[in-house]
């Protein structure tokens, strides 16, 4: 019986509790003019490595995905054509530079501007692959850049 009692006296609130409104208020916000500017907190990432031991076949499929994903969808579109194009032919140096240059930055943003010529390259990443990069991004044959490739191309043994 007491059992029953509380059951039912919980029952009961949950289903008073489920009918109310969820806000009581209604908040509204609009423009108020000079809104201060947000912090920005930056989180440090550990400093890149160049990997060794690594095989030229392992080290061309892991900057293969590298390109593909990226932070936004211009370099993703950006690097995964570039590589689809290129990695294969890279050299070894050539490779070596594309890994450090996709990877040592932190900003995707920075190496999108560095590739369109919208800021200049800092020295130390200007190089034989980021003269390729800024070439491949003018895209001189007008093609249609809307996406990245298919994943096919990714795997060219089978």
């Amino acid at each position: 019986m007491f059992s029953a009692t509380i059951a039912r006296k919980v029952v009961h609130s949950v289903c008073r509790a489920s009918l109310r409104p969820a806000v009581s208020q209604v908040i509204s916000r609009g423009y108020r003019g000079d809104a201060p500017e947000p912090t920005i907190i930056e989180i440090p990432l550990p400093p890149w490595q160049e990997r060794t031991g690594e095989s030229l076949e392992i080290k061309k499929k892991r900057l293969l995905y590298e390109s593909r994903k990226r932070g936004m969808l211009e370099n993703c579109i950006l690097l995964s054509l570039f590589a689809k194009q290129y990695l294969n032919t890279m050299s070894e140096s050539q490779l070596k530079q594309y890994d450090r240059l996709i990877n040592e930055p932190s900003n995707d943003w920075d190496i999108y501007y560095w590739a369109t010529e919208a800021q200049p390259t800092p020295d130390v990443y200007q190089s034989e692959v980021m003269d390729m990069l800024k070439e491949f991004a003018k895209n001189k044959d007008m093609e249609q850049r809307l996406d990245a490739p298919n994943l096919e191309y990714l795997d060219k043994s089978s």
